[in-house]
């Protein structure tokens, strides 16, 4: 664990107690959170918290704790950590950036948080360089000629003094529009959560350039109702950032006015996800060989069951299903034994595979089922190599099996 400049790095499955940085406000602030999403992302202990398997950062009231993945109990490096995490969101597309940071800021004073904003802030200052589209929309106000359509009941209400007014829904065509105001609520919660770093003059520079439009109240289906169109496009990403952004804020979750962001990610989704991009990559440069994600078949009226990672070579499947932990005597459990059988069955499979991650690769013995003529193995991957995580895994799984 790691504390400074008012930044706590911590690793997955640790315990952090309430001392100096880390106060009853925050731990209060924490528990709310934990409470809103069904008590998931960490237990409560006295006067402190044991994270559980959710990797990310979280801020409140000036405080970040960057929880980060790890798979040594002895583990201490946080450096690598931090930058194995990076990594793995860049490539199963959760975070879209080339470089880290500013050239003025310490390297060790950059979290995630930062790299979001920044990530944010590039995007919409090529928006507004290209040039901001303006939208049509409706709008239902007093307007001083007839215009659209007459809302009687309302022109009623309002213009019994007024008779010079009409109360009218029309269309207006400008800047500010759904998109725009979406944008602009994210701009907001950035603004107030960089206040005192080097990204806050920035935001401000930004927030100038941006139109002004109206505020509105941002949730899950506010997103569903963008159009997406040709137009529209070059939105996509600030959008998706925006989303994750506005939908992971929690303001005055605590008993003051503290407000709260959490990016957390479920490390056991992206480690699947993080092999299955390497995975892809590995087999687009080989013939006959294709590799699926969440592919599902029916089990028992209606149910499903789904393997991590399918990989298909001529007329022959092998199943990988991945596990984010450190194994134990290098037995699996019985019950993952089990799940490995009926993937072999229903997807004719010939080999299946339980991948774990590790310091030292080990590669697959696949032993047939007992009287069956499919196999399974457990596989342990050493994901770090030269103090980085390693760029060749997918061939290097992929040479197991093909």
């Amino acid at each position: 664990m790691r504390q400074g400049n008012k930044i706590i790095q911590v690793f997955e499955h640790e315990l952090l107690q309430v001392g100096e940085q880390f106060q009853q406000k925050h731990l209060k602030a924490f528990s709310k959170l934990n409470a809103l999403h069904n008590d998931m992302y960490f237990d409560l202990r006295y006067n402190g918290i044991k994270f559980k398997n959710f990797v990310g950062v979280i801020q409140v009231d000036g405080l970040t704790v960057e929880i980060l993945p790890k798979i040594d109990a002895a583990e201490t490096n946080e450096v690598l950590w931090q930058s194995v995490l990076i990594e793995m969101l860049k490539t199963t597309r959760k975070l879209k950036v080339q470089k880290v940071g500013n050239v003025n800021v310490s390297r060790q004073n950059i979290h995630l948080l930062d790299i979001y904003f920044e990530w944010f802030l590039n995007e919409l200052e090529l928006l507004i360089h290209n040039g901001l589209i303006k939208q049509y929309y409706k709008q239902t106000m007093n307007v001083k000629a007839l215009k659209g359509k007459l809302e009687f009941a309302g022109h009623l209400r309002k213009n019994l003094i007024h008779k010079e007014c009409f109360y009218t829904t029309h269309q207006i065509y400008d800047k500010d529009h759904l998109i725009h105001r979406i944008l602009s609520k994210a701009l907001y919660i950035i603004e107030d959560f960089t206040k005192g770093t080097y990204l806050y003059s920035r935001c401000k520079s930004v927030r100038l350039d941006f139109p002004e439009v109206k505020e509105i109240k941002v949730d899950k289906t506010t997103f569903s109702r963008v159009k997406k169109g040709r137009k529209t496009a070059p939105y996509a990403t600030a959008l998706e950032i925006a989303r994750l952004i506005i939908l992971n804020y929690a303001p005055n979750i605590s008993a003051g006015d503290e407000k709260m962001l959490a990016l957390l990610f479920d490390m056991n989704s992206l480690w699947e996800e993080y092999v299955l991009a390497k995975l892809k990559q590995e087999a687009s440069s080989l013939e006959n060989v294709e590799v699926y994600g969440q592919q599902s078949r029916e089990f028992w009226q209606g149910i499903t069951i789904r393997p991590d990672i399918v990989v298909k070579k001529d007329d022959e499947y092998f199943v990988i299903d991945t596990k984010w932990k450190n194994i134990q005597n290098f037995n699996p459990s019985t019950q993952d034994l089990r799940q490995m059988y009926v993937y072999n069955d229903y997807w004719k499979s010939v080999q299946a595979m339980l991948l774990y991650p590790s310091t030292e690769s080990r590669a697959p013995e696949f032993k047939p089922f007992v009287g069956e003529k499919h196999y399974c193995a457990v596989g342990l991957l050493n994901i770090i190599e030269d103090g980085k995580l390693k760029g060749d895994l997918g061939k290097e799984i992929m040479d197991w099996y093909v």
